[in-house]
C-alpha cells in the first residue's frame, strides 16, 4: 500500500508566500511525482510534475516563474514552494505519485498517477 500526504497549506496574502510538502512512502523505493489543484466550481488542473530521475520538469503556464517543484535527497519526499502568490492560486492542493516505466517520464495528468494525497487547502486574500 502506497501512502500519499502533503501538507503545508493555509491563508496567505496577495504577494505573499507558501511552501507545500509531500511524502509517499510504501512498497516501492521512489516514484515520479505531481502537483493538482481544483479551486471550487472547477475542475482538477495540473501544477507541477518532477520525473523520477529529476531530469525533467513541466509547470502549467499560470505558476512558471512563481512556483517551484523540489524534491529531497530522499527522493519520495518533494516540495512546493509557492512565491508571489495571487487570488488565483486559492485551491485545494493535490499531490500524486506512481512508480513509472521508466526514469524520464513525466506524468501531467490525472489518469496517469496511481496514488493520491487527501489535499491541503490554499487560500490567497486579496
Amino acid at each position: 500500500q502506497v501512502e500519499v500526504v502533503e501538507s503545508g497549506g493555509g491563508l496567505a496574502q496577495a504577494g505573499g508566500s507558501l511552501r507545500l510538502s509531500c511524502a509517499a512512502s510504501g512498497y516501492f523505493s521512489s516514484y515520479a511525482m505531481g502537483w493538482f489543484r481544483q479551486a471550487p466550481g472547477k475542475e482538477r488542473e495540473f501544477v507541477a510534475a518532477k520525473s523520477w530521475d529529476d531530469g525533467k520538469i513541466e509547470y502549467a503556464d499560470s505558476v512558471k516563474g512563481r512556483f517551484t517543484f523540489s524534491r529531497d535527497s530522499a527522493r519520495n519526499t518533494v516540495h512546493l514552494q509557492m512565491n508571489s502568490l495571487k487570488p488565483e492560486d486559492t485551491a485545494v492542493y493535490y499531490c500524486a505519485a506512481v512508480v513509472p516505466d521508466h526514469s524520464d517520464y513525466v506524468p501531467t495528468r490525472n489518469s496517469e498517477y496511481d496514488y493520491w494525497g487527501q489535499g491541503t487547502q490554499v487560500t490567497v486574500s486579496s
